[in-house]
C-alpha cells in the first residue's frame, strides 16, 4: 500500500524505530467521564514482538506498508501513521516530506496497541528527522488526540496509564518473564468492547513493590484483572478458548487478554518453556496468530 510521493532517491540512512506490542498488564475502567469516555488505570508493558517503522526525506509525506499483516490495512487509505505524520508536520510547522516505511508484523484490532504503537514509532522517527522535540507539551497532546493508546507507546517504557490514557505514571521495576501472544487471527473492535461492558467499575488497584521474578509478578498480577475480558468474549467466544489453551501450557504462570482483545498473552519463567508452548499451541491451532517473546520494560532496549 502507498500513498502519496516519494520523490527521488532517499539520501542518507533510514531513521528506524521499533512499534513492540503494548500489553495490559491489567486493566481496571474505573468510572465514565460525562464525554463519553471511560476512566481506566492499567499497567501498561510492551512485549520485544513488534512492527518497524522507517523514515527517510522525501518531497511529500508518503507511506508504504509490507509485511505480513499489510493486506489488512489495504482499505484504510489514511491511517494513523498518516495523521500522525501529517499531524506532527502541522504542530511543528514542518514542510517537509517523510517516505514512512511500515513493516507490519503484529495483528490489526488486536488489543495490543498496534496502530498505536506505530503512530508513536513515527512521531519518534519522524522527531528525528525534522529535528522536532517530541516533548513539548502540545506534542505530548497531539499523541493523545491520535489515541488513547498513543501517548504510553510514545513514552515506551513500563507506566501506570490513567484517565482515558492521557495521565501517566511510572511503574515498579518489573522482572524479567517470557512471554506466549495469541491472537485467533480475527480483529475485535475497541468500541463494540466497550458497547457490551456492563458499568460494572472497579477501582484502581496499583502496586508499587518491584515483584523479585516472574512469579511475583504473576500473584500480583493474579489479584488484579481486566475488566473488558468478559465482555470482549461475549464478542467473540473464541478469546475464552484461547485463554483456555494458554492457561492449559506448561509453566504458565498468569494468562490474561491485552487490552480490548482479542490477543491473549501467558507468563512464564524462562524462554524454553515459552518457546515450547508457542510451538505447541501453533501446531494445534494453525490458523492462530502465536508468537514467543520476552516483557520489555523500556522500548529504548530494542
Amino acid at each position: 500500500m502507498s500513498e502519496g510521493a516519494f520523490g527521488g532517491p532517499a539520501e542518507g540512512a533510514a531513521i528506524v524505530q521499533p512499534a513492540p506490542a503494548k500489553l495490559n498488564l491489567t486493566l481496571h475502567i474505573t468510572g465514565k467521564r460525562t464525554d463519553g469516555y471511560h476512566e481506566l488505570d492499567s499497567l501498561v508493558a510492551f512485549a520485544d514482538l513488534q512492527d518497524t517503522i522507517s523514515v527517510r526525506p522525501a518531497a511529500e509525506i508518503g507511506l508504504n506498508v509490507e509485511g505480513p499483516f499489510a493486506p489488512a490495512l489495504a482499505d484504510e487509505p489514511d491511517n494513523l501513521v498518516l495523521k500522525a505524520a501529517r499531524a506532527l508536520a502541522a504542530a511543528a510547522n514542518v514542510s517537509d516530506g517523510a517516505a514512512i516505511g511500515l513493516i507490519k508484523r503484529l495483528p490489526v484490532a488486536g488489543g495490543i496497541g498496534g496502530g498505536s504503537a506505530d503512530a508513536a514509532a513515527a512521531l519518534r522517527a519522524l522527531a528525528m528527522l525534522w529535528k522536532i522535540d517530541l516533548g513539548a507539551p502540545d506534542l505530548v497532546g497531539l499523541a493523545m488526540e491520535l489515541g488513547a493508546d498513543v501517548p504510553v507507546c510514545l513514552a515506551g517504557r513500563a507506566s501506570y496509564m490513567s484517565g482515558a490514557g492521557e495521565r501517566l505514571d511510572p511503574a515498579p521495576r518489573l522482572p524479567p518473564a517470557a512471554l506466549v501472544l495469541a491472537n485467533p487471527t480475527r480483529p475485535l473492535a475497541t468500541k463494540a468492547v466497550f458497547d457490551a461492558f456492563d458499568g460494572r467499575f472497579s477501582a484502581a488497584d496499583r502496586f508499587e513493590r518491584p515483584p523479585a521474578d516472574a512469579c511475583e509478578l504473576a500473584e500480583l498480577l493474579a489479584t488484579r484483572h481486566n475488566d473488558l475480558a468478559d465482555p470482549a468474549r461475549r464478542c467473540l467466544p473464541e478469546i475464552g478458548t484461547i485463554l483456555d489453551v494458554l492457561d492449559a501450557a506448561p509453566g504458565a504462570l498468569l494468562t490474561r487478554m491485552s487490552g480490548s482483545g482479542p490477543t491473549c498473552f501467558a507468563l512464564f519463567e524462562s524462554d524454553t518453556e515459552a518457546d515450547h508452548a508457542a510451538a505447541e499451541i501453533a501446531s494445534a491451532h494453525p490458523d492462530w496468530w502465536v508468537r514467543a517473546g520476552r516483557l520489555v520494560t523500556d522500548v529504548g532496549a530494542l
